[in-house]
Parts: structure tokens; C-alpha cells; sequence
């Protein structure tokens, strides 16, 4: 019987089955060596299907007597032997199960069934219906806020407020700058390509005029302003709410949609106005570039016709437009990140979904109100 801190007896019953006795220190121990004599021993085991392993006098052991144990419990397999154990210590009996446990074949699940159209149909209905609901919510809560400013009771930040008119206004200068710019561009050089052909190339200065002022200049800057801020605005309050600083507000007892979603919406509104007049204005000089250097126009007959063909009309209009674009790209964007669960890809999402719906409803919007003005003649 070899002896290596620990000891091991191997005896057989009188039905047969062999019975394997561990005591005494099992660490550091030998187990390659003590686990072949072991396995050598059961080689010519004849009518027996298990074989008990007991382990109550064990009074010290490590991952060594695991490792044999393992062994052990291998080549019964091979051999044909179920192993049963008989007073082990608990805590290696679970760590046995442990090192047994199979994990699962992910591969081999059985993928689930597609649901049906009706199923589909309902759950996107469902949905929808779900959607809805938040977004009446959203809407009057928000008059709510409104109602309390008007009051003189509404709790928020003035330098977040400050701050949005700075994210709103001056620092989206430049981008608004260069697409304004480039769209009165190739709005001219379109227009050039036909006009010429009846020796018309005055009218480029209409073209490009009406279309920045009455649409073309508010949708851009709306789409810009969706893309650049209405995400940003999603992003941080899906962060506040990822981070239940949102539920903080409401345990203090201050209302988000005063504290965050207030100032939000007032600096979009009032800010995307000027921004409109300042893409106008870059929209044309960007047509004057085309019609002075490629249909060789004077500057001041392209500035005449441009004054005359645009008129205070037009002028309403794309600032109506404007108005409405800055509290839908505002309110979009709140909504998304107050709609935003509670994990980090959700702001992603949120964001994404922000921009995704600012846009949709500008389009949507201007097809609206294009509609009503040919309807009413303005």
C-alpha cells in the first residue's frame, strides 16, 4: 500500500463490486503514479458495474486528491464501472460535479419557430399602440412644463439653458455653414445645366432663392440639427437614466421634463429660427458663386433678382418650417433618451432612434405644410 500523505485500500465485497478507501492527508500527492496502480487494480474486475469509493477518514486534501479522483472516475468509464461515492467531505463532492458538468451546446439548440404574420402583425401593433401611449405622455407632461414656465414655477438650470442655446446656436455655425452653402451650390448648378439651354441663366437666382428660403434652408438645418444635436440631447439624458440620475429628480421631487427636456426644447426653438435666415443666407451667396463665376451674371443683377423673386411669403413660410423642425428635433430626441433602458448599448440605440425619428418627422412635416400652402395659395 504506498503512502504519499495520503493512503488508499482497494478491497472487493463478497458480491464482487471492489471498494476504494481514501484516508489520511491527501495534498501534494503522487496522483499519476497512485491513480495507475489504482486503474491497474480494476483491470480484471469481472461482474461488477460499480465501484464505491468511501473517503470519511480523508483529513486534509487539495486540488491533488481532486485530480486523482478525476482519474479515477475516467478510466471507471473506460472500464465499463459507475463509480458511487460513500462519506466524502461535501466541498469535494461539488467541486466534482463541477469539473464533470458538460457545458451546453449552444450550436445544437433547436432554433425557434418563426412566428406567423398575424403574430408579427400583432406584436408591431401592440407596439405601436405602446408607442403611442408614451408619446401622449411625453407631449402633455411637456405642456405641462410649459404651462409652469409661463407661471414663473418651473424648476430648471438657466446655464443649462444657456449652454443649449450655445450647442444650438453658434456652435453649430460652421456645419450649417458648409452643407447650407454646398446645397445652394448644386441647387444653381442644376438649375444652370437646363437654363442655358434656353438662354435663361438670370433665373438661376429664383431657383436657388425661393427653394433656400421657402424650404430648402429649413429642412437642411433641421436635418443637421437632428443628426448633431437632437442625438446628442438622446445620448445624455439615456446616460442620466442609465445612470438613474433620473429617478434621483424624481425622488427630490423636481420633474425631469422641467429640469431636462425644458431647456432643451425652448433653446432648440428659439435658435433654429436664426439658424434658418444664417443657411438662407449661405444658400444664396453659395448660388451667387455659380451665377457670377460659371454663367458670367453680374453681381448686382443676380442680387436684384434674387430680392425680386423671393418675397416675405416665402420668408414665413421657411420660418414656420424652421420653428416646427426645432421643437421636433428637441422633443424627438428627449423622448428617445427618457425612453432608454438601462444598459449602454440602449444609448446607442437611443441616439440612433432619435436621429432616425427627427428626420422622419421633418420629412413628413414639410410634405404636411408644402401641401397646405399650395392648398391655401401662399
Amino acid at each position: 500500500m504506498p503512502r504519499q500523505n495520503g493512503t488508499y485500500s482497494l478491497e472487493f465485497k463478497e458480491s464482487g463490486e471492489p471498494c476504494l478507501s481514501l484516508e489520511g492527508s491527501w495534498v501534494e500527492a503522487d496522483w499519476i503514479s497512485l491513480a495507475s496502480k489504482v486503474l491497474a487494480g480494476l483491470d480484471g474486475v469481472t461482474g461488477a458495474r460499480t465501484v464505491s469509493l468511501a473517503g470519511k477518514d480523508i483529513s486534509a486534501w487539495d486540488s491533488t486528491l481532486l485530480v486523482f479522483l478525476t482519474k479515477i472516475i475516467s478510466g471507471c468509464r473506460e472500464r465499463g464501472l459507475t463509480v458511487k461515492f460513500a462519506d466524502f467531505p461535501k466541498g469535494i463532492t461539488r467541486l466534482l460535479d463541477l469539473a464533470s458538468a458538460v457545458p451546453e451546446n449552444i450550436s445544437a439548440r433547436r432554433m425557434p419557430a418563426r412566428p406567423s404574420f398575424l403574430i408579427k402583425v400583432g406584436d408591431e401593433a401592440i407596439s405601436f399602440a405602446r408607442s403611442l401611449g408614451e408619446l401622449i405622455d411625453f407631449l402633455g407632461e411637456t405642456c405641462l412644463a410649459v404651462m409652469s414656465l409661463f407661471r414663473g414655477r418651473a424648476r430648471y438650470q438657466r446655464e443649462d439653458f444657456l449652454l443649449t442655446l450655445q450647442e444650438c446656436g453658434i456652435n453649430a455655425l460652421p456645419i450649417v455653414s458648409m452643407i447650407s452653402f454646398l446645397v445652394g451650390l448644386i441647387l444653381a448648378f442644376v438649375g444652370a445645366i437646363q437654363l442655358e439651354l434656353f438662354g435663361a441663366e438670370l433665373y438661376v437666382a429664383d431657383l436657388v432663392g425661393i427653394a433656400m428660403v421657402r424650404v430648402m434652408g429649413a429642412v437642411m438645418t433641421g436635418i443637421i440639427m437632428a443628426g448633431r444635436t437632437g442625438a446628442a440631447f438622446a445620448a445624455r439624458i439615456g446616460t442620466m437614466e442609465v445612470n438613474d440620475e433620473i429617478d434621483a429628480l424624481r425622488t427630490l421631487g423636481v420633474s425631469p421634463l422641467e429640469f431636462l427636456v425644458l431647456p432643451r426644447v425652448l433653446g432648440m426653438t428659439l435658435m433654429m429660427p436664426l439658424l434658418c435666415i444664417y443657411a438662407d443666407f449661405m444658400g444664396i451667396l453659395g448660388g451667387l458663386v455659380v451665377g457670377v463665376g460659371m454663367l458670367d451674371l453680374h453681381l448686382m443683377e443676380y442680387t436684384l433678382e434674387t430680392i425680386r423673386s423671393v418675397g416675405l411669403n416665402d420668408l414665413w413660410v421657411g420660418l414656420f418650417l424652421s420653428v416646427a423642425f426645432g421643437i421636433l428635433v428637441a422633443l424627438t430626441g428627449c423622448l428617445r433618451g427618457m425612453q432608454c433602458s438601462r444598459s449602454a448599448a440602449a444609448v446607442g440605440t437611443a441616439a440612433t432612434s432619435a436621429v432616425v425619428t427627427g428626420i422622419v418627422s421633418i420629412v413628413v412635416t414639410t410634405a404636411v405644410v408644402t401641401v397646405a400652402c399650395t392648398v391655401l395659395g401662399i
